[in-house]
């Protein structure tokens, strides 16, 4: 191997053997023999990836792909039943909380347990004791028994002493995801610190915009392979789909036998391509008949790209006499980001009086959504608040353009200069 690369794994698979009820006794294994029946289950078939100095890595796909496998391979807590896992210099891991913790010591005690097993000496450590313990805020706790921490506080403990042992090579395994905002804050800007200074780190996480914060590349692992490895935001942007489409057709399946309900099937009426998520609420008195989105060519259409001309129109059905009503209309996140909003009339605009039946459009010349998945919501409001008709998450648009380097829900139009 060449010096090159500080982590190189070749050809790696792991495979564990899953008991339905392993026995403990040997009496319990002998009477039950049933019991230590097992099945082998392949984690990893195949992995290789190498890893240069100083970069920042992330690896992603759902619970059970192999990521914390691979993490505790690099830590050779776990061997490969076959392949090479090469890793050079100190390594200094978070992956489980508290891992090497006594609890019945304090935490000053602690740090230097800690430490030790990093590699450190105990002169080493005396010497960065005082860093550790200002990093972890714990000054008034130190010398308490860490049983007695929170889980917080074993974060703010554990990584204040994994970054201060001077690693070639740092691992985290989702331990950052407890901890208040402020703490994670502080400690995504003490890796940024440390990966300027020549640390490798491999990181791994569920929340893109801690990846999108701190690495360099994605590797993203499915059925014990790599899909796809390359720059953070496309990398994350093709799972984030297939995880959404996966759930849909998970979705699909289980809401079809709770089509009977009158309110659902009222919903299907309203488009093609009906979200598993649509709700529906109000008095029904003005009410939509049909929802209907089209692109530029004037045809229907649920996928677009960053710029499109979109088209909503909104057909609607009126059981009051010449009701004055706003229309609106909203685009969001999966995550209830709301990333766009608008309304038919405006604070102290007249309000439309409805003839009966009829249709209203909406025309956006240019849609500045980045690439994602986004749900459309659509209301009837009357003169005084009423909510005649809502529904929300009536159907999912796809916008896609992975060309645009840029981050967050919409784009600007914008221009560089120096």
């Amino acid at each position: 191997m060449t010096q090159e690369y500080v982590i190189n794994v070749s050809n790696v698979t792991k495979q564990f053997k899953a008991y339905a009820d392993k026995g403990t006794m040997l009496k319990e294994r002998v009477i039950f023999a049933k019991r230590n029946q097992y099945e082998i289950r392949e984690i990893l078939r195949g992995i290789s990836f190498q890893i240069p100095k100083g970069q920042a890595v992330g690896l992603i796909g759902k619970n059970g792909c192999g990521k914390s496998t691979i993490l505790k391979m690099l830590t050779r807590i776990l061997k490969p039943n076959s392949g090479e896992v090469f890793v050079q210099g100190r390594v200094s891991s978070l992956i489980e909380l508290g891992a090497g913790f006594h609890p019945d010591m304090s935490g000053r005690e602690n740090i230097y347990i800690n430490a030790t097993i990093f590699g450190l000496k105990k002169e080493e450590i005396t010497m960065r004791l005082p860093e550790i313990i200002r990093f972890s805020e714990l000054e008034e706790f130190i010398d308490n028994p860490v049983r007695t921490y929170s889980s917080g506080m074993y974060m703010r403990l554990a990584f204040a002493v994994a970054i201060n042992v001077n690693a070639e090579v740092l691992l985290i395994d989702e331990i950052l995801a407890v901890g208040d905002a402020g703490f994670q804050k502080k400690c995504f800007q003490r890796l940024r610190e440390i990966k300027e200074q020549g640390t490798t780190i491999v990181i791994v996480s569920h929340s893109m915009e801690q990846m999108y914060g701190i690495c360099d590349r994605l590797i993203w692992i499915e059925d014990g392979l790599i899909k796809e490895d390359g720059l953070p935001k496309p990398v994350a942007m093709h799972y984030l789909d297939f995880m959404e489409d996966e759930r849909l057709i998970k979705l699909n399946k289980e809401s079809r036998e709770q089509f009977q309900d009158e309110r659902r099937h009222s919903i299907l009426a309203l488009t093609t391509n009906v979200h598993p998520d649509a709700r529906r609420d109000g008095t029904q008195e003005v009410y939509f008949t049909k929802i209907r989105l089209f692109n530029k060519q004037n045809q229907e259409c649920q996928n677009f790209d960053t710029g499109d001309k979109v088209i909503l129109k909104m057909a609607y059905k009126s059981n009051l006499v010449h009701p004055r009503v706003n229309f609106n209309m909203d685009f969001v996140k999966d995550n209830w980001q709301y990333c766009y909003g608008c309304c038919f009339a405006k604070a102290g605009d007249e309000l439309p009086i409805l003839q009966g039946c009829g249709e209203v459009s909406l025309v956006i010349d240019a849609l500045m959504l980045l690439p994602g998945k986004y749900y459309l919501d659509v209301g009837i409001n009357g003169a005084a608040g009423e909510l005649y008709d809502n529904v929300r998450n009536i159907m999912q648009i796809t916008v896609r353009d992975y060309a645009h380097d840029e981050f967050g829900p919409c784009t600007f139009a914008h221009q560089w200069r120096m």
